[in-house]
């Protein structure tokens, strides 16, 4: 496998609604930002990956079509990736695998949703049909029908993981959690949360939407695009050279998808007390990167956080904390400010934006912008998605 590095990226400020642009035109704005962050132009892209979640939202079963010619890869190869909330992660790894391979030198992956273009005329708002509509995202015979949601089966999870760990996860910790991502996300321009001020006190007066997940720790609609471009080693250095940015590689690459169906084996059923994805597809990535001890090896993580609760036991499953001690991030300082290792400095899924196809590239985008910026020498960036929190996965970046 070739070395890959990543050298563009760009992303559009992330909002409930973009009542001014469809997704053609936030595709563009993202696309755009990234070219003239690598400082090249499109037509020496070679090829492109869409990550799109939902075809509904974008009322096409193929909305990536118009998308190759808008944002000028006309006669390029495009492909198109949904693995649910893990779509933009899966996008960026399939971009990966075709550089590494060296089936092409420049590859840019391409991620956006416009999510609120659903409407409900019962209730004249936008809610009811999002919800409907990421509802099909369930099992037709056993999820679907029983009016599944995004919010319960995390929530299914959590309760499982508390059922095994009853002193973990306690209400005044996740609500110290939501505070420091939403100051966090403060530093961020792109930010959809940016002007709000969530503090601990009033993450954990607030209402509960599905029992434990409480309603100011938990992530929001968002409509956005977010773009990033991988290129070969040699090609790396000479974009970079001329942009004046250094160069971040992609060291180390694992993915992982469980069962949907519950059942007391992890290698066979879905152990609803874990997120067993997420272990397995970051230690594979640790193994490819030659990380031994990521609090010490790592520097700034950017997970998806769609719920507090689920960030906290992600951090465990990547080997932050152990397994049910996840309360250490805050009582022991992990991620605290100041802490060990920065934790979704962008403020995360949370407090940053949930564009559902393109979250984890803003992920990306954020980890590359606090590497570059405070010379950290490894970040992490993680993607989860489907129900019960099934798909995983993880990439470390490196700098030299």
């Amino acid at each position: 496998m070739k070395k890959v590095g990543i050298v563009g990226a760009g992303i559009t400020p992330c909002k409930s609604r973009w009542v001014e642009r469809t997704y053609y035109g936030l595709s563009q704005m993202a696309v755009k930002e990234c070219m003239k962050d690598a400082a090249m132009s499109i037509k020496d892209v070679d090829a492109v990956v869409f990550g799109i979640y939902n075809d509904i939202f974008e009322m096409s079963a193929i909305p990536e079509h118009p998308l190759q010619g808008i944002i000028g890869l006309t006669n390029k190869p495009g492909m198109r990736v949904t693995n649910g909330g893990a779509t933009g992660a899966y996008a960026m790894l399939a971009a990966y695998t075709w550089v590494a391979s060296g089936l092409y030198d420049k590859v840019l992956v391409l991620g956006v949703e416009k999510a609120t273009d659903c409407f409900d005329f019962e209730s004249m708002t936008e809610t009811p049909e999002v919800i409907k509509t990421i509802g099909w995202s369930g099992d037709t015979f056993f999820e679907r029908e029983l009016g599944w949601t995004a919010s319960d089966s995390y929530a299914e999870v959590v309760l499982g993981y508390m059922d095994s760990y009853p002193n973990d996860l306690k209400p005044a910790v996740s609500a110290k959690i939501a505070e420091i991502l939403c100051a966090q996300a403060k530093h961020n321009e792109f930010a959809q949360r940016r002007d709000e001020t969530v503090t601990a006190e009033m993450a954990f007066n607030s209402r509960y939407v599905v029992y434990p997940f409480k309603l100011l720790e938990m992530c929001v609609y968002t409509e956005g695009a977010g773009a990033v471009l991988f290129a070969s080693e040699e090609t790396t250095r000479a974009i970079c050279k001329n942009s004046g940015k250094a160069p971040i590689w992609i060291s180390g690459v694992g993915a992982s998808n469980e069962h949907s169906v519950a059942g007391p084996d992890y290698r066979r059923h879905k152990d609803m007390g874990r997120i067993w994805s997420d272990h397995i597809s970051s230690h594979k990535a640790y193994e490819m990167a030659g990380v031994k001890d990521p609090v010490k090896d790592i520097q700034v993580v950017e997970l998806h956080d769609a719920f507090v609760k689920q960030l906290q036991i992600t951090m465990g499953e990547m080997g932050f904390v152990p397994v049910g001690q996840t309360d250490a991030l805050v009582e022991e300082g992990i991620m605290t400010p100041g802490g060990k290792v920065l934790v979704n400095p962008s403020g995360g899924l949370t407090f940053g934006g949930h564009f559902v196809g393109g979250s984890n590239i803003f992920s990306t985008w954020s980890a590359r912008r606090e590497m570059l910026s405070r010379g950290f020498k490894r970040g992490l960036v993680h993607g989860t998605g489907s129900t019960v929190s099934q798909y995983g996965v993880a990439m470390v970046f490196e700098q030299d």
